[in-house]
């Protein structure tokens, strides 16, 4: 005769019945019974191993998951990769090139916050690899939930540096109307959400989202991009898990830029940094090299496809480093030195990467840098002259729209009595830039 746990209802009648089992072949020596099976069968046929040997699993620190990379960083391909590239010129320059113009636009617009012509701004330097490898991976019809270091997404789905510039300055050209303070853009045509400034709330949103594309099946993905430090957040659990559970076809891509604000991955968690939190959540997982912008893409694909066949969400982890401050509103050398930022930016960057491997192949050289980094900083420019001369959005009206599709009449009075206001002082509400 065998017994197994699951014709046992619950924990404590396992127990009674196991060990009245027990005193039944005390004293019946000369019966053969099995009672005690090898594994414990749960609930939905989970199937639990037992032992008799107790063993406390202690983590390893000095154990680590790898990252996946394809260029070193003088841009040569790593011993193993020779395989792994299959880009033609015209793909190496169109990925270079978008780094560069995202770069040149942090120049820029960094210089015209601490000029006073914005009020704000946060760059994406050193990251540059994340945002256009993991972008050019993916496709027009797959929706992103950003956080607020992915311009370079949006600039390769197609916004341009007007768009880009318009948001900054809050003019009349702003898709958002004014209404959010800079960086926090948004494209419906581009199937890219508003960005918003609490942290991590767009990751479970993205679950969400994914969970509803599955049951509309739109043979698409969602793509939430987050730093090491929202993981620490409180939504960044139930989103994991109930991707994990209801089977969302969603990416979780995380950059590991090595601080949250000032907080150093040190102090921010004691494990192998986020990749190892996949397994948890019994979710598929791979770690990459951010700072290889070919791994980038080849690993965002490769996740794409296997959401998307299998109906089952991913886990990337891109190792990265932030060159810049958090913000304009951040100094970062109170809590690191110079000479590791430098380090970065000398000898790890991702552009000069992708650089160095198409001028070995002679795809790229000196005049074509020049040219290059001349025109695009003369388009930024040209874009931010015309954005400052644009009028700012109207606002008597803007204020009170956009929250009904028809507005009530107790916000019709509100805006009556604004007006009425402002007529009585209008050295007080000068609105001419409007």
């Amino acid at each position: 005769i065998m017994f197994t746990l699951k014709h046992f209802k619950t924990p404590a009648t396992r127990w009674c019945r196991l060990n009245s089992f027990k005193r039944y072949k005390s004293t019946q020596q000369n019966v053969n019974i099995n009672i005690w099976p090898s594994f414990g069968e749960y609930s939905e046929d989970v199937k639990v191993p037992f032992t008799n040997e107790m063993h406390l699993e202690i983590p390893d620190p000095d154990k680590h998951r790898p990252a996946y990379r394809i260029l070193d960083e003088n841009g040569n391909l790593c011993p193993d990769a020779k395989e792994e590239v299959d880009i033609k010129v015209n793909d190496a320059q169109s990925l270079y090139k978008k780094m560069v113009t995202l770069q040149i636009m942090d120049q820029v617009l960094y210089e015209a916050q601490r000029q006073g012509r914005i009020s704000f701004y946060m760059t994406t330097s050193g990251e540059e690899g994340v945002n256009i490898g993991s972008a050019s991976a993916l496709e027009l019809k797959d929706t992103i939930f950003a956080q607020y270091r992915e311009a370079g997404v949006l600039l390769w789905r197609g916004f341009t540096l007007q768009n880009f510039i318009d948001q900054c300055f809050s003019n009349c050209g702003d898709p958002g109307k004014g209404r959010q303070m800079p960086i926090h853009y948004g494209s419906k045509e581009l199937n890219f959400q508003t960005i918003s400034s609490p942290l991590t709330t767009q990751v479970p949103q993205a679950a969400g989202a994914a969970y509803a594309a599955k049951r509309m099946g739109t043979n698409a993905v969602v793509v939430t991009y987050f730093g090491e430090g929202a993981a620490s957040e409180g939504d960044f659990h139930p989103a994991m898990n109930f991707a994990a559970t209801l089977h969302c076809p969603v990416v979780f891509f995380c950059r590991n830029n090595g601080y949250a604000i000032s907080t150093p991955v040190k102090d921010q968690y004691a494990g192998d940094g986020i990749i190892s939190r996949a397994e948890g959540y019994g979710m598929a997982s791979i770690r990459v090299d951010g700072n290889c912008v070919l791994a980038v893409q080849k690993v965002t694909k490769m996740a794409r496809e296997y959401a998307l066949q299998n109906s089952k969400p991913v886990l990337i982890e891109a190792m990265s480093y932030r060159q810049g401050h958090h913000s304009t509103s951040d100094d970062s050398t109170r809590y690191r030195d110079i000479e590791e930022i430098e380090h970065w930016k000398n000898d790890c960057h991702p552009i000069t990467r992708l650089r160095k491997f198409m001028e070995d192949r002679h795809w790229w050289n000196n005049d074509l840098e020049k040219e290059l980094r001349a025109n695009e900083r003369r388009l930024v420019l040209e874009a931010v002259r015309e954005g400052e001369d644009k009028a700012k959005p109207e606002p008597l009206t803007n204020l009170f729209e956009d929250v009904y599709d028809t507005i009530p009449p107790h916000i019709m009075e509100q805006q009556h009595e604004l007006t009425e206001h402002m007529a009585l002082y209008p050295d007080d509400y000068n609105i001419d830039e409007h």
